[in-house]
């Protein structure tokens, strides 16, 4: 796995090494930043990002390399956050990363943000997405307005809770993207 683009293209990033942790592959990583930097005004760019259910965190470091000002990673899972950590050293972006140790779906009050910008990447076929960002909402770790993206399972249904719109969904294989943001 590694950093596609911006300034630390190339670098890799620690992967799992058990399973569990289904990281976004590169090729759709490639696809999705070049979907946020054309068709929604370069959404990244000096963005806070919340990476909720982050894994590997290779969203939020894909953010960060590509000029995000903040990213925020939650992840409750012991090796999720292991690697996290091993990314922030590498990458030297401590000042700039944070890892929550958290379940998504029980985020609580904020403790950092508002985000602009939401990668929302939860087990397939659970539908852990909706309670995730409902819980980001209420906890006011959201911004108005904020941009979300969330990967599920092509074929799953909606994704996005009441009070977020949705506003195009594209399909990647087997992994379906849904773009949304927070109504209000």
């Amino acid at each position: 796995m590694r950093i596609v683009g911006g300034e630390w293209r190339g670098r890799r990033l620690a992967g799992p090494k058990a399973e569990g942790i289904r990281p976004t592959s590169d090729r759709l990583r490639e696809a999705l930043f070049n979907v946020l930097a054309h068709a929604y005004e370069d959404a990244v760019e000096d963005a806070v990002v919340l990476d909720l259910f982050a894994g590997t965190g290779a969203l939020g470091f894909e953010a960060l390399s590509r000029g995000a000002a903040r990213a925020i990673f939650v992840d409750e899972g012991r090796q999720a956050g292991g690697l996290i950590r091993e990314g922030i050293a590498a990458l030297g972006c401590g000042d700039r990363a944070r890892l929550i140790p958290r379940d998504a779906t029980r985020l609580g009050p904020a403790t950092e943000g508002p985000a602009t910008l939401v990668f929302c990447d939860p087990p397939y076929r659970k539908n852990l997405a909706p309670a995730a960002l409902t819980a980001a909402a209420g906890g006011g770790w959201l911004a108005p307005g904020a941009l979300i993206l969330v990967e599920e399972a092509a074929g799953a249904g909606p994704v996005l809770p009441p009070d977020f719109e949705e506003l195009e969904r594209r399909s990647y294989g087997e992994t379906a993207v849904t773009f949304g943001r927070l109504e209000g």
